[in-house]
Formats: structure tokens, C-alpha cells, sequence
């Protein structure tokens, strides 16, 4: 249970950091307020429409595969500081079949992606 304890304090000082800054903020911070600084700010212009409009879906699809392509690059970086310390031990094959496998599918994906008009903005 000893060794807890710094994980504890750590916790601890977020926990009371993360209650006094607002609280210090809120009593130490000036209090003048205006139209203008009570107003809802959207790039310095009056708010125009409701904040419930619907968005197109393909700005969905789109945050969907920039999270998934993204990804790829997360999975290559651990790939390529092994396959440095593979080569030493003789699995540097191994590990550039493997790798190539992982890239053909999302390249196929993505290829699949461009046909069926998934990014194409003027298509819909």
C-alpha cells in the first residue's frame, strides 16, 4: 500500500488545484460586467440563427476517417522503433511484410472511400 501514497498525493493536489484556481478566480477576478462582455462571442459578430441548426453528415464521415487514417500514423511510430531493433534480430522481413499488409488495407480503404465519393463535397 506504500507505494500508493505518491499516486495518492499527486491525485490530491489535482483534486484541490482543480477546486481553488475557479474559486480564487471567481473572488479575485473583476467583476464590471457590460452588454458586450455579457453577450455570446462568435467571432466578434451578433449570434445569427439557432445553436440547434443540423450539420451535413459529411462533416461526420469526414472527423470518422481523419480519425481512422490518423490512427495508421499512431500504429507507425511504435512499428518503426521496433522494426529498427528487429533488424538487429533478424525479424526486419517479418516486420516489413507486416507493415506492408497494415498499409495496402487502409490504402485500399481509402481508395474505396475516393470511389464511393465519401470526400467528394459537391457529390451530395
Amino acid at each position: 500500500m506504500e507505494q500508493y501514497v505518491p499516486v495518492l498525493i499527486v491525485f490530491g493536489i489535482a483534486i484541490g488545484m482543480a477546486c481553488v484556481i475557479p474559486v480564487l478566480s471567481w473572488f479575485l477576478g473583476p467583476k464590471k460586467p457590460n452588454q458586450s462582455k455579457l453577450s455570446v462571442y462568435e467571432c466578434g459578430l451578433n449570434p445569427i440563427g439557432s445553436a440547434r441548426e443540423r450539420f451535413s453528415v459529411k462533416f461526420y464521415l469526414v472527423a470518422i476517417l481523419f480519425i481512422i487514417f490518423d490512427i495508421e500514423i499512431v500504429f507507425m511510430y511504435p512499428w518503426a522503433v521496433y522494426f529498427k531493433e528487429g533488424i538487429r534480430n533478424g525479424h526486419g522481413l517479418y516486420l516489413l511484410i507486416v507493415m506492408g499488409i497494415f498499409f495496402t488495407v487502409l490504402t485500399l480503404g481509402l481508395i474505396f472511400e475516393l470511389r464511393k465519393g465519401a470526400l467528394d463535397w459537391n457529390s451530395r
